[in-house]
């Protein structure tokens, strides 16, 4: 029988990153990129990141479940993230770190929604976001993520 910290070290594979976006100035628009720079303060270009929330990411497979609460879809800059990544469960990676790219990212904890998130998708906005927002993480080691890039945890 295998233990609890076995099947917790367990992943189907590998998931992938979907979109990048950057926060180029406070309240801005999201701006969609191909590839980015990360270094210990986050990603290049983007703004007002903090060591424990350098770098922030939503799951892709969140992005309906939020849509579905709303009654419309939701896109990936709506979620003012700055990683949309699928195919692996973000919240088992909780304290962990993963490859993304050529960089090492910490899982640091839950990305709370935002006041932004009810003018970005309407009434109940933040509400559908609860529990679905993502995970913040720090730069552990620096390095250029693009798109496709495997998410591998370590």
């Amino acid at each position: 029988m295998q233990s609890l910290k076995e099947l917790i070290d367990r992943y189907a594979k590998p998931g992938r990153v979907d979109w990048i976006g950057l926060r180029p100035a406070r309240r801005a628009e999201m701006v969609p990129v191909q590839q980015v720079s990360l270094g210990p303060s986050g990603l290049e270009g983007d703004h007002g990141a903090s060591e424990k929330r350098a770098v922030t990411m939503i799951q892709a497979e969140h992005l309906p479940v939020i849509g579905a609460m709303l009654g419309c879809g939701v896109e990936a800059a709506l979620s003012r993230r700055n990683l949309v990544v699928s195919g692996l469960n973000l919240a088992a990676l909780k304290g962990g770190q993963v490859l993304i790219g050529e960089a090492v990212l910490e899982i640091t904890g839950i990305c709370a929604p935002c006041s932004r998130m009810e003018e970005a998708l309407g009434h109940g906005g933040y509400s559908a976001v609860r529990g679905h927002g993502g995970w913040c993480a720090r730069v552990v080691t620096g390095g250029i993520v693009t798109l496709q890039d495997a998410v591998a945890p370590l």
